[in-house]
């Protein structure tokens, strides 16, 4: 979850790897450092806090050198300090580390070193790692990289590290196995960029290579090679990356998070743009077609998927189900893999994942692969892992997403399981024409109505400010809105640290109940759908033990705005895909009272955006 950063080239290697970390600093920003190398020497500088911190810290200090590289940290091995800041030295310091990831096995290897004679100064299993490395360059009598490659062969977890040499001082050596790492070609292989994923390497280049797993890059001067653990050479493959730079600026607004969700507009049409042609009764997804008869013949989907990714897969299980009469289960991915599921040959696994990157997903792919599953997988980020491991998929076309709280990727994610949805139902003949004409209509037109119920965004300024002191919140949903209310709780906690939760409507009455009194605010998605009628009713017990409503409605509702304290009213779409409208009120809901809150909105507290260890 860390963010990592490397240079070589003819620039000064500080302010690429400074200003890359800046990039970086959603995925850790707990401490940060860099490592540079003058005069066969590496210098190295830390600092718990943000990268401005460090950036403050090293002003004068000596941060000469074209060769570096640096680290914004999400604390796993140690608490966030000066000392467990990366990077790390080896025994001899001629050796330094940086290190996305977790080693499983370090309380072993650090015992066997310490017996060899071995002093460590932090908390960590990097510093193990780069210990254990010199240890095999020494004893062995090998190259350094062949001292990293056999490292590899024995040390057990998911790592991207690369890897300065004060002998080396033109030479950098990256690695990875389960953590991302992307190493970007300057013009004319004149200097070369790495990094935990695009963002830092944009502003100078848009050709890259993703290392694939147990893979190590060793970049010497101008001439880069790839080796696979097994000491194999692997011919780069070269990719373009379609990104422009402004993507990832704030543009005007006072956080990534406010930009991001008036970006939805834009983000879900891009992600609806030649996929759906409703006039040409067209729906289809590009990158499923080779195992499209698998799908539409499987006996069951599984979606696997964390946090937001999995309260979107909550709302596909009722989508897919509706439109495909196909039986959907939907799996924590962390909790996939540890209880022996039972999976079928056949069976089709649908992974989602903003980053592509998360640890607890990948590892679920990976077992539902051995067991005969096709996966297919539903990414952001073009190149990434949980990409590259599917069978097939389908990317959301969301843009970056700086903001640790997830808003677009998520809208983004719905709609593209609509689409998944409507494309397997017309295939299977599972809806009539005339009601999968009227639903490609409704989802043509979300961005628009997206757009209009931001409009709001006024009054839901006014209703944060009623209830930005709140101790607790409670959301509310019932069908497709249930998962709804879960992403509304968990975007209000994890940026304003309110502590909040969301059930179905239904049931409040077996517990949540006995929570409400004045000072509740409970926040009821309330659109007019199959189950109307009941939560009226629902709202109903709510008022009758004086609790504070706020009710999310549909355009025209003369009824619940009679009986709640707070009304936010939303254009009518399908049923299906209200989800996508309803969640707009509570990200800014969450934002303002974040903001409100004197929080940071775009870096809260003990998050990192891609979760990539276990």
């Amino acid at each position: 979850m860390c963010g990592i950063v490397g240079y070589i080239g003819n620039r000064e290697a500080k302010d690429v790897i400074i200003k890359g970390l800046k990039r970086l600093e959603y995925r850790g920003y707990d401490s940060a450092g860099i490592a540079l190398i003058d005069s066969n020497e590496i210098h190295i500088y830390k600092k718990q806090g943000k990268v401005a911190d460090l950036e403050n810290f090293i002003k004068d200090k000596n941060t000469a050198g074209n060769i570096g590289m640096g680290h914004t940290r999400w604390a796993t091995h140690g608490e966030p300090n000066d000392i467990n800041a990366h990077p790390h030295f080896s025994q001899s310091k001629k050796l330094a580390i940086i290190h996305n990831g977790i080693i499983e096995n370090y309380a072993t290897l650090k015992k066997e070193l310490e017996q060899k004679g071995h002093t460590f100064f932090s908390q960590t299993d990097t510093e193990v790692f780069i210990h254990f490395i010199e240890d095999i360059w020494e004893n062995v009598g090998c190259s350094l990289e062949e001292a990293v490659r056999l490292s590899m062969t024995q040390v057990v977890g998911a790592y991207a590290i690369v890897i300065l040499s004060a002998d080396y001082p033109d030479q950098l050596i990256a690695a990875r196995k389960g953590s991302p790492l992307v190493i970007g070609i300057g013009k004319n292989q004149e200097e070369y960029f790495i990094a935990s994923d695009a963002t830092p390497i944009i502003e100078y280049t848009q050709e890259v290579i993703y290392l694939n797993d147990e893979e190590l890059a060793i970049i010497k001067g101008k001439e880069l090679t790839i080796k696979s653990i097994q000491d194999t050479l692997i011919a780069p493959y070269v990719q373009t990356i379609d990104m422009q730079l402004e993507e990832i600026e704030k543009g005007g607004y006072d956080f990534f998070m406010l930009k991001e969700i008036f970006e939805q507009p834009n983000s879900i049409r891009d992600c609806l743009r030649g996929r759906l042609i409703p006039d040409k009764d067209h729906v289809a997804l590009g990158g499923i077609r080779k195992y499209f008869s698998n799908v539409i013949n499987a006996q069951r989907f599984i979606i696997v998927g964390c946090g937001t990714s999995w309260h979107a897969g909550l709302v596909a299980e009722y989508i897919i189900e509706e439109f495909t009469r196909i039986p959907v289960e939907v799996e924590y991915a962390s909790e996939f893999r540890y209880r022996n599921p039972i999976i079928h040959k056949g069976d089709v696994v649908i992974a989602i994942s903003q980053s592509g990157e998360t640890a607890d997903t990948l590892a679920a792919i990976e077992l539902a692969k051995s067991r005969g599953a096709i996966i297919l997988g539903i990414c952001n980020v073009v190149g990434s892992s949980i990409a590259r491991a599917s069978h097939e998929g389908a990317y959301t076309h969301a843009g970056p997403e700086i903001g640790v709280a997830s808003t677009k990727a998520f809208t983004a994610q719905l709609a593209v399981l609509s689409l998944f949805a409507l494309m397997v139902a017309k295939a299977k003949g599972t809806l009539s024409i005339f009601q999968l004409r009227d639903l490609m209509r409704e989802l043509d037109q979300i961005p628009e109505k997206v757009a209009e119920t931001l409009k709001i965004n006024p009054q839901i300024q006014h209703i944060s400010s009623v209830f930005k002191d709140a101790h607790n919140f409670l959301y509310l949903g019932r069908g497709y809105n249930f998962p709804v209310a879960l992403e509304g709780a968990l975007k209000l906690k994890e940026i304003s640290y309110i502590h909040a939760e969301g059930y179905p409507a239904a049931e409040m009455k077996h517990g949540p109940i006995a929570l409400i009194d004045e000072q509740m605010p409970v926040c009821f998605i309330a659109t007019r759908d199959s189950s109307y009628d009941k939560i009226v009713s629902n709202i109903q017990e709510v008022k009758a033990r004086k609790g504070k409503v706020i009710a999310i409605v549909t355009k025209g509702d003369t009824l619940i705005p009679k009986m709640v304290d707070y009304v936010i009213e939303i254009p009518y779409t399908a049923e299906a895909f209200m989800p996508i409208l309803a969640v707009i009120p509570l990200q800014l809901l969450a934002y303002h009272i974040a903001v409100m809150r004197g929080c940071n909105v775009d870096q809260p507290r003990n998050l990192a955006k891609s979760v990539t260890v276990e």
